[in-house]
């Protein structure tokens, strides 16, 4: 069988979002796995209960497009679990109209809630074939994201500085270069830790210029993917 466009090998599974069940599934999934928790953020739950999930994961993942974890979006990444997504646009506390930049499109589904959230969202990819696809996947589903491709351990200084950045995958420490981006008052939150395990959901908080007027917060424990660059881990 032919891959898709996540570079996963089709397995034939019905589309079954193409009825109407798909917005069920999200409104369940916003109702079950975020409400009754901590998510309280009226226009987080809106927007995770506007994008579609399903369009973001490849079609061997469609039946699970809408539980509770993380799924596989082929080169070695993954979509996150929708609660860690969903807590972490709470934290970051984005306002409509503030500039983000997101580190990690991979699928470009943070991307999109971002947006759907009114932001002005700048996305940098690492791998060139996740940036294509996740570039014409947003503007298939009319998000004007700006995909750029380059290493965001270093952030993207042309679009500097920002009101918020939210990167996808854990450091060893949180990059000087990305808390400089970001604008007085502004907000990093991002996971920090071992390559694979031992790691924790940071936010921090631009009090003035210069990174020593930064404030660091510990949120949750977390597990995601490494970030690799210069900033980051080694290749």
């Amino acid at each position: 069988m032919a891959p898709d466009a996540f570079g996963c090998d089709d397995v034939g599974v019905a589309p079954w979002w193409s009825g109407p069940d798909h917005t069920a599934a999200r409104r369940r999934m916003v109702d079950v796995q975020l409400a009754t928790r901590d998510i309280t953020d009226l226009r987080v739950l809106a927007a995770m209960a506007a994008v579609p999930r399903h369009r973001f994961v490849p079609a061997s993942a469609l039946a699970d497009a809408y539980e509770d974890g993380p799924l596989p979006i082929g080169a070695g990444q993954t979509i996150s679990q929708p609660y860690i997504v969903a807590f972490t646009l709470q934290a970051l506390d984005l306002r409509p109209g503030g500039s983000v930049l997101d580190v990690g499109t991979g699928s470009g589904y943070q991307a999109a809630l971002l947006a759907e959230m009114g932001a002005v969202v700048t996305s940098v990819e690492r791998l060139p074939s996740l940036a294509v696809a996740g570039r014409d996947r947003l503007a298939d589903l009319g998000y004007a994201v700006d995909v750029v491709e380059g290493d965001g351990s270093l952030g993207w200084p042309p679009g500097a500085p920002y009101d918020g950045i939210v990167v996808a995958a854990s450091g060893p420490a949180i990059p000087d270069e990305l808390v400089a981006q970001l604008g007085v008052g502004g907000r990093l939150v991002m996971p920090v830790g071992g390559r694979r395990h031992g790691q924790e959901l940071v936010r921090v908080t631009r009090r003035e210029e210069g990174t020593d007027g930064a404030v660091r917060e510990s949120l949750i424990p977390v597990s995601f993917v490494p970030l690799l660059g210069e900033a980051g881990w080694s290749l």
